[in-house]
């Protein structure tokens, strides 16, 4: 069945009719190597190929007579005839390239000059330097991929993980936009029907049961819900476990960052407020990135710098995932510290809160831990040594099971990793169920209908069925250029 027009054509940026203006750009990072490509896409790519690329032992070689994917090795000239580089140059005809466009790529030696000379020359000859992820637009513009793998593009590239990498990978295959396409099919039937109520609402109609459509809407929910459920699991995939290291000054908190980095990144002091603001270092942990943040001592402060310091401090605790509070385990832990702690708990209700008793190698007997806050409070306590390293192996073991479910990916589950397919999922859920409390209450046809619309909007504009200017830019803004 057609898509519906109050959707499409209402949001829907037209599409290009045949190919657009060149453009080139550097595919590959600049700087020394063994090869660099410049790649152009376009109207007339090939007829600026001809005019800079001459092939060896090839007199009358022209790309618009050759065929699509095959591969020259020649002289690269500027437009005076001089030599610049011999290259291999690639062609790809339209629409049998990523952009469905006429492509030329040339593969140069690597070298900052060589590849600024070869870009330049070819924005003498008839191109325009692309903008971040244009090439990408292109395609998905050109009907190529849909938006969802356009966005996996730049999540495969940033791929820091294996994991992450396979989630990428996952919605470059289509696997996300085959299961919101199967859904937004389903709506569309569903709306259709509706849509034909209402054409013969005098004649009082029913065109699908009521009872059918409610079971469906339900299903759907359940469906939306648990993939909305993935997205604790993605934001930890694609940005890692934000852990922010807290505690009072001189506990050890620098030294922890230090130990579980396994390098020294903070300045290590005895000196109480060294740390004036935080530190972020990233590490990977069995697969698991971690985002590790050391904060700023947690004191009372008459120095300027100090106190922004800890006023950052408490702004990275709320948008922690996890929390380890450091303790010096040579002081027994004062009733104002755990009135501080849990204070924190308090205010990282979200997060996960380890107290970390540091220096247990300094402490003679058992370590006094008997204010601190217990079990029923949801804090544990676990005892180390930043310096010797001892304990961290529990550390890492508790720190891990933040991110219990992670497994998943590997079986190929279906993940949620991009704020924007989150926020609009959320947002059909919240529709979805005030359709189905209409449809329980049997308010009228055209209310349904109009929360399914919005239901079949937001599904729409996560794999670009339903777009605007706004949501392309930003979305392309942050590739590089020559992506």
């Amino acid at each position: 069945m057609d898509d519906l027009h109050f959707v499409e054509d209402r949001h829907h940026p037209a599409r290009p009719q045949g190919q657009l203006e060149a453009i080139a750009a550097v595919a590959t990072p600049v700087g020394e190597g063994a090869l660099s490509i410049v790649r152009m896409t376009g109207e007339g790519v090939l007829a600026v190929a001809d005019k800079v690329f001459r092939k060896i032992d090839g007199d009358n070689f022209s790309f618009a007579s050759c065929r699509s994917h095959t591969a020259h090795y020649g002289r690269f000239n500027n437009l005076a005839g001089e030599l610049i580089d011999e290259v291999m140059a690639i062609v790809y005809r339209a629409p049998r390239s990523f952009t469905t466009e006429d492509m030329v790529e040339f593969n140069c030696h690597g070298g900052v000059i060589v590849t600024e000379t070869v870009l330049q020359t070819l924005l003498e000859a008839g191109c325009r330097l692309a903008e971040p992820g244009e090439f990408t637009r292109r395609a998905f513009l050109n009907g190529r991929i849909d938006l969802v793998q356009a966005e996996a593009v730049g999540e495969m590239i940033h791929a820091k993980t294996q994991t992450a990498y396979r989630s990428a990978i996952s919605q470059l295959k289509g696997d996300l936009s085959l299961k919101l396409g199967s859904l937004r099919t389903e709506l569309l039937n569903a709306c259709s029907m509706l849509e034909l109520e209402l054409d013969f609402s005098e004649e009082d109609v029913e065109f699908q049961s009521r009872e059918a459509l409610s079971a469906r809407l339900s299903a759907m929910a359940t469906e939306l819900e648990a993939l909305a459920n993935t997205f604790r699991f993605g934001k930890f995939v694609k940005e890692g476990v934000a852990t922010a290291i807290v505690g009072r000054p001189n506990a050890g908190k620098s030294t922890l960052l230090n130990a579980l980095l396994g390098k020294e990144r903070a300045i290590v002091s005895h000196v109480p407020g060294t740390t004036r603001d935080y530190i972020e270092e990233s590490f990977v942990l069995d697969g698991v990135p971690f985002r590790l943040i050391d904060t700023a001592g947690l004191r009372l402060s008459d120095d300027a710098l100090e106190s922004e310091g800890i006023r950052r401090s408490y702004e990275k605790i709320t948008e922690a995932d996890l929390v380890i509070f450091v303790h010096d385990a040579t002081e027994k832990i004062t009733e104002a510290e755990r009135t501080e702690i849990l204070a924190l708990r308090k205010k990282s209700a979200h997060a996960k809160f380890f107290i970390v008793a540091n220096k247990i190698d300094c402490v003679t007997g058992a370590p006094n831990f008997a204010n601190a806050p217990d079990e029923q409070e949801h804090i544990e306590v676990v005892p180390i040594s930043a310096l010797r390293r001892e304990g961290l192996s529990e550390l890492r073991q508790k720190m891990k099971t933040l991110a219990t479910g992670l497994e998943k990916l590997n079986e190929g589950s279906l993940v949620i990793t991009n704020q924007r397919h989150f926020e609009a999922i959320k947002n059909a859920l919240e529709r979805l169920q005030v359709a189905r409390e209409l449809l329980i209450e049997g308010a009228e046809t055209e209310l349904i209908a109009s929360d399914l619309r919005e239901v079949l909007h937001q599904i729409g504009s996560i794999i670009g069925k339903v777009t605007t200017d706004d949501i392309l830019n930003n979305i392309f803004d942050r590739f590089c250029i020559g992506k």
